[in-house]
């Protein structure tokens, strides 16, 4: 396995078990946000509690069945190297990593989270464990760059989007070089919105 692949599922299996404990456990991310952009953190379609409700949801039968169908050919207009790898994690993602050949030990891994049952609001229901809790929208759906502990500065950050309200997506991408090192963040905010293109075109 390479390298790249074996620390970003170390890290991506911690933030995925954490995601993946609903409301009696950490719903966060556990490796962090950035200032990434939360250019949208209100958005305005919110339920009584506060948690952002999904403008249209989206198809997500061949994303369950596959996480690595998210982007597809698509990965390659994010700087992915199409196609990605299914992993072993829980909840199974798909991994890929940089199409940059001096990037190469750049990854990305996506899994959708269908252990949490109530989409963004099993999130949103352990904000105050985290160490950052930044809502935002990517493409129109809400979003949230979360974590328990702050990794950015050693190249790691979490998405979390919500796909449909039952079911949310966590992207985490681990950098090692490269101009978003200082900022990992910034690249999930592309990826989101490729994912959601993605999945539009399934509808």
């Amino acid at each position: 396995m390479p390298k790249h692949i074996t620390r970003l599922a170390a890290g991506t299996f911690v933030a995925l078990s954490l995601l993946t404990a609903c409301s009696g456990g950490t719903g966060g991310t556990a490796e962090p946000p950035a200032s990434g952009n939360p250019s949208s953190s209100s958005p305005d379609n919110s339920s009584s509690n506060g948690v952002p409700k999904v403008p249209a949801p989206l198809p997500t039968e061949k994303l369950l069945a596959d996480p690595c169908s998210a982007l597809g050919d698509d990965a390659n207009a994010v700087g992915l190297a199409p196609p990605g790898k299914l992993n072993d994690i829980t909840p199974r993602g798909c991994d890929w990593q940089s199409s940059d050949p001096d990037l190469k030990a750049n990854g990305v891994t996506l899994a959708p989270v269908p252990q949490n049952k109530n989409g963004l609001a099993d999130t949103y229901a352990t904000k105050s464990r985290q160490a950052y809790f930044e809502p935002t929208q990517i493409s129109g759906y809400p979003a949230v760059f979360t974590a328990e502990r702050d990794s950015r500065k050693n190249g790691v950050c979490d998405l979390v989007i919500g796909v449909t309200d039952q079911l949310t997506v966590v992207i985490v991408d681990s950098l090692t070089k490269g101009k978003n090192l200082d900022n990992p963040c910034e690249p999930l905010t592309k990826i989101g919105t490729a994912m959601i293109n993605h999945l539009k075109t399934e509808s």
